[in-house]
């Protein structure tokens, strides 16, 4: 299936890889912009993203992709494309893992490079986690910005908090920009909001129709010691650091994939003895309550945690549309 790149409307156009289940599609699908391909390689993730957008998807490998396959199949030209988004996997980067610089899947940050400089979009965003830029990854950081910044493009990287752009979750993301030169422009970001979101704010009035499993028998008897704010560590279950009762006062602490029993490294409720539900997760990710998610409640929180917050995004889309694309529409 080809798609028509023209819109009547004069939408500016974007295409995501990495797509996940579509966090940062809806972001630009708020901002306005017109989404003429979504790219993944994760069947729960792909057939989740069919259930709420309406845009193509299609299942590639980026390591085997071209650009010109993707220019074909939308229809449009080398340098016609307002913006290229990707989210490379970040286990390998992320702090909460093993960090190995060999990780493979730390190549795929090139091959994104590398999909920018074929397809020639105006603007790309690429967006990852902070410990990139932390202890033994930050050889791969510079690494990165190198290639980057010897196509044709200014480039800025910048650390950004969602909680200063209306997502009631303290998370922290690098946010590299790149506008080409001939834009005759500078990357521009958003303004941070004085307006933080608590959890109590986020979770107001909400339905949840579906409550998560019980706590794992190795938790469960811990779990009622916490106060708001503490840890598992903090009563007496060694190594339980992640593990923490949010605090209802503030943002939610970064939502992230879980692997292993329900409650080890799942944040827990405020008030009550359990992981948060599916629907609160979504409220802190600002997913609307409307958006679908298949599977079972590990790989649905996984698809959440792994995903960009909507509105983090709409932020970054809405500024590049005035700033940089000069589209005050929409």
């Amino acid at each position: 299936m080809n798609v028509q790149n023209v819109d009547l409307n004069g939408r500016p156009t974007v295409i995501s890889l990495f797509a996940g289940c579509g966090g940062s599609s809806l972001g630009y699908k708020m901002a306005g912009y017109k989404e003429l391909l979504a790219i993944e390689w994760d069947d729960n993730a792909i057939e989740t993203f069919k259930l709420n957008f309406d845009s193509p998807i299609e299942k590639w490998d980026i390591r085997e992709l071209v650009g010109q396959k993707v220019l074909d199949y939308c229809n449009i030209k080398k340098g016609e494309l307002d913006l290229l988004d990707g989210s490379p996997p970040c286990q390998g980067f992320s702090t909460a893992g093993k960090r190995k610089v060999s990780d493979i899947r730390n190549d795929l940050v090139n091959h994104n490079i590398r999909l920018i400089d074929e397809i020639q979009p105006k603007v790309f965003v690429i967006e990852n986690v902070s410990g990139m830029v932390k202890g033994k990854m930050k050889g791969l950081f510079i690494e990165y910005m190198k290639k980057m910044k010897s196509m044709n493009y200014v480039v800025k990287c910048k650390l950004l908090n969602a909680m200063y752009y209306q997502v009631p979750q303290s998370r922290q993301r690098l946010i590299f920009m790149g506008v080409r030169k001939d834009l005759d422009k500078d990357p521009s970001y958003p303004i941070p909001s004085k307006k933080i979101i608590t959890v109590k704010e986020a979770l107001k009035n909400i339905q949840n129709n579906i409550l998560p499993p019980l706590l794992s028998n190795f938790v469960k008897n811990y779990v009622p010691k916490m106060k708001m704010g503490q840890n598992l560590n903090d009563v007496g279950y060694k190594g339980g650091f992640q593990t923490k009762r949010i605090n209802s006062r503030y943002p939610s602490p970064t939502l992230t994939k879980i692997i292993g029993g329900i409650g080890f490294g799942h944040h827990i409720h405020p008030y009550e003895d359990r992981v948060l539900s599916i629907s609160e997760l979504k409220r802190l990710h600002t997913f609307p309550d409307n958006f679908k998610f298949i599977g079972k409640y590990q790989i649905k929180s996984a698809r959440i945690g792994n995903s960009v917050p909507p509105l983090m995004m709409k932020a970054i889309a809405l500024r590049i549309k005035k700033d940089i694309l000069m589209v005050e529409k929409w």
